[in-house]
């Protein structure tokens, strides 16, 4: 018999499919074997697409055309030398003497590490908010995120071999969502070759028609698949599935600092793969509109958002038992060492 919670949770669920709600196993309109053996979830990822280069074609103007084309093609752009030397210097200074309350999570073996940069650290790092609230960052997060959002902001460290364990799951390929999405890093340090390079599949924002079967076929039991990610509409897929829905070889990247990296994450996409102990320290900005906006229409923030969502994330853990492995660590600096219990 089904749960009465369904029944009277079941117009929430419907009007979730007007919105950018993933979740096969949260929600069971989206999550429905029948409704996505019929297509469901390919209409859905259909639609985003078409409303997404619309989006974006009314955003051309804010890049130049090497940079349009070339971010078309690939589904990411490489900037070096994104900022003046004195202007990054300046930055990167800031960032990596800003000591305050810091978020962390320890999983396989990588810890990472998330600063907000919201308006409460950003008010007293001058050079970071001129930079990162200036026109040309917050041009190539709207055009390539489609919106014309503000992104959210983080200092991220990530810490590979931190203990003796297997791979974090950012570390397997995956997609973030059914629908374009941005997600960018402007490395503080340099990125070798051997250390964990983001790593893309150029072309795989633009899904090919073996890429779409696949995806139907695994919304189908996606709500009951052995992968919670998966499960949660982030798919993941084996590196040899990718060549078979005709996609080249990925690409990691490894990066001096300084440089830009910003791609639409909708496509196939990991951590790199770390030889050893390394780390990686990054301004970290992520934003995701509705999919099915028709226009790129000014976005809202609410103040303290981010803040707020993790406080209520933390409160839900506490009520549940449950949590998602993020805590609060106290005060860190970016490249303080990780503390592993």
């Amino acid at each position: 018999m089904a749960n009465p919670l369904t029944w009277l949770l079941a117009p929430v669920h419907l009007l979730a499919l007007l919105g950018p709600a993933k979740s096969f196993r949260d929600n069971p309109v989206l999550g429905s074997p029948g409704l996505n053996r019929a297509g469901l979830h390919i209409l859905r990822k259909r639609f985003a697409l078409r409303s997404g280069a619309r989006r974006r074609a009314s955003l051309s103007h804010l890049l130049p055309r090497p940079e349009r084309e070339a971010f078309e093609r690939d589904g990411f752009l490489v900037l070096p030398d994104f900022l003046p030397p004195a202007e990054f210097a300046a930055l990167k200074a800031e960032i990596l003497n800003l000591s305050t309350a810091a978020r962390e999570f320890v999983d396989g073996y990588t810890m990472t590490r998330l600063i907000p940069l919201d308006e409460t650290n950003l008010r007293h790092l001058p050079a970071s908010r001129r930079v990162l609230l200036g026109s040309r960052y917050q041009a190539l997060h709207a055009f390539i995120g489609s919106h014309r959002q503000r992104p959210h902001l983080f200092v991220q460290s990530i810490f590979s071999g931190v203990r003796a364990a297997p791979v974090d799951v950012q570390s397997h390929f995956h997609v973030d969502t059914f629908h374009p999405t941005v997600k960018s890093w402007l490395f503080l340090n340099e990125v070798a070759p051997g250390e964990a390079g983001f790593t893309y599949v150029p072309g795989s924002h633009c899904p090919t028609r073996r890429h779409l079967a696949w995806e139907r076929r695994v919304s189908i039991t996606a709500a009951r698949h052995n992968d919670r990610l998966t499960g949660e509409g982030s798919l993941r897929i084996e590196p040899e599935m990718l060549n078979r829905l005709g996609y080249p070889a990925p690409r990691k990247l490894s990066v001096a600092a300084n440089t830009l990296v910003i791609a639409d994450t909708s496509g196939f996409h990991r951590r790199g793969i770390s030889e050893g102990a390394a780390s990686r320290i990054a301004i970290w900005a992520y934003a995701r509109g509705n999919p099915f906006l028709p226009w790129a229409i000014p976005t809202l923030r609410i103040p303290g958002g981010v803040r707020a969502f993790w406080a209520a994330q933390d409160a839900l853990a506490r009520l549940t038992g449950r949590g998602n492995g993020w805590r609060w660590a106290g005060v860190r600096s970016p490249a303080t060492a990780p503390a592993i219990d």
